[in-house]
């Protein structure tokens, strides 16, 4: 994941966009906003947004990965794997609608 610039404010750093760059399977390489990340059924999940180069998405494709951390050693890059499981994925985008609809609730209520 890349940070921009790490002597930023607090609050820079909140609106600074997570990216990941990830390698395809055929090489292509793709930069992804990261969304959140998910734990369900005690797992961690991560949703990609997948950016075009002029940095946005004009199909609102969002990925989902496996995700962990090396918890011995915070500086390793997280690790990203499958969901191969038809169901474990049925979860995963289970879970991130019910996030988006608590973003757009609590988005509602901030107004």
């Amino acid at each position: 994941m890349n940070k921009q610039d790490k002597n930023n404010t607090s609050e820079e750093l909140e609106k600074e966009e997570m990216t990941v760059d990830l390698e395809l399977d055929d090489g292509t390489k793709v930069t992804c906003a990261v969304v959140t990340i998910l734990t369900v059924a005690g797992k961690d999940y991560i949703a990609l947004l997948p950016l075009t180069e002029s940095g946005d998405n004009t199909d609102g494709e969002v990925w989902f990965y496996r995700y962990s951390e090396n918890p011995k050693d915070p500086n390793e890059e997280p690790e990203l794997g499958y969901i191969e499981d038809d169901d474990e994925y049925e979860a995963v985008a289970d879970a991130f609608d019910e996030f988006l609809d608590t973003a757009e609730f609590d988005e509602l209520m901030d107004e």
